[in-house]
């Protein structure tokens, strides 16, 4: 074996351990889901849930499925709100060039720096005010205001290189700035939507700040909430909790695993001009 091929099993055997601690915890968080109540202190513990149960999915089931279903349809309001938004707020950045875009550039990286609960007290004075405190829509735009300013950064990114021949040929036939985004721009920009989708979407669906300020105690909140306050009422059983976090962990992940290709063009997108 020469030195290269050494090298190289060396890098993969670190990552692969380096891979196994980080998903450590994850595991162990399926293993206690699937472990009976009897079994849960036991010393040392099982590696493998020798005797398992459903039991604490079962709960899940019972007793989770509306905070599940109110986290997805916040999930899917922001994603929607902040394409909407930050999409042509991007086209705009990158193409049409504004006055002051450079100081509005600037304005949403420092957006980014503002810490959530400053901004969720803000929106607390301000929904007490509207009456949208403990209401999805409420959420859904507080939501919104942690993904639009780094959408509107990836988006002119990524709308930065677009050909100019093609806005240009678009506009000797006619078509005005409008047209030439919805026909041309967006259709183009599909890695960059699908990328800020999905960090719009995580963003909100694990969302805990917005959520106990401005929806606690409401008739709709969230599977953070969910989580939060199953913790607090049944803090003995740990496989129902813990199936819980399973379950709410899912769609993130499988969003995830299937956009992974799309995220990583949209990310990486103006790293390289021609």
């Amino acid at each position: 074996m020469n030195r290269s091929t050494s090298r190289t099993w060396i890098k993969t055997a670190v990552g692969l351990l380096l891979t196994a601690i980080m998903l450590f915890p994850v595991y162990w968080m399926i293993n206690v889901s699937l472990t009976r109540d009897q079994d849960m202190r036991k010393s040392p513990p099982d590696l493998l849930p020798v005797h398992g149960t459903l039991a604490g999915y079962r709960t899940v089931l019972d007793e989770q499925l509306p905070y599940l279903g109110t986290s997805l349809v916040i999930g899917l309001g922001t994603v929607v709100l902040t394409v909407v938004l930050s999409a042509p707020a991007g086209y705009a950045l990158a193409k049409l060039r504004p006055r002051g875009g450079g100081i509005l550039s600037f304005v949403l990286l420092a957006a980014q720096m503002i810490p959530g609960i400053i901004m969720a007290m803000g929106f607390y004075a301000i929904y007490l005010q509207l009456g949208l405190l403990q209401t999805v829509p409420g959420l859904i735009v507080a939501d919104s205001t942690l993904a639009v300013p780094f959408a509107v950064l990836i988006f002119t990114a990524f709308m930065s290189g677009i050909p100019g021949e093609l806005l240009q040929a678009a506009k000797t036939d006619g078509a005005g700035p409008l047209r030439t985004f919805w026909s041309i721009v967006l259709p183009m920009s599909r890695n960059a939507v699908v990328t800020v989708s999905l960090f719009g979407f995580l963003w909100s669906w694990s969302d805990f700040v917005f959520a106990s300020t401005l929806a606690g105690g409401g008739a709709h909140e969230p599977i953070t909430l969910g989580i939060y306050h199953y913790i607090g009422n049944n803090n003995q059983e740990w496989n129902a909790i813990m199936a819980t976090a399973v379950v709410a962990s899912l769609p993130a992940a499988v969003i995830l695993v299937l956009a992974q290709r799309y995220v990583a063009a949209g990310v990486t997108a103006g790293a390289v001009k021609d």
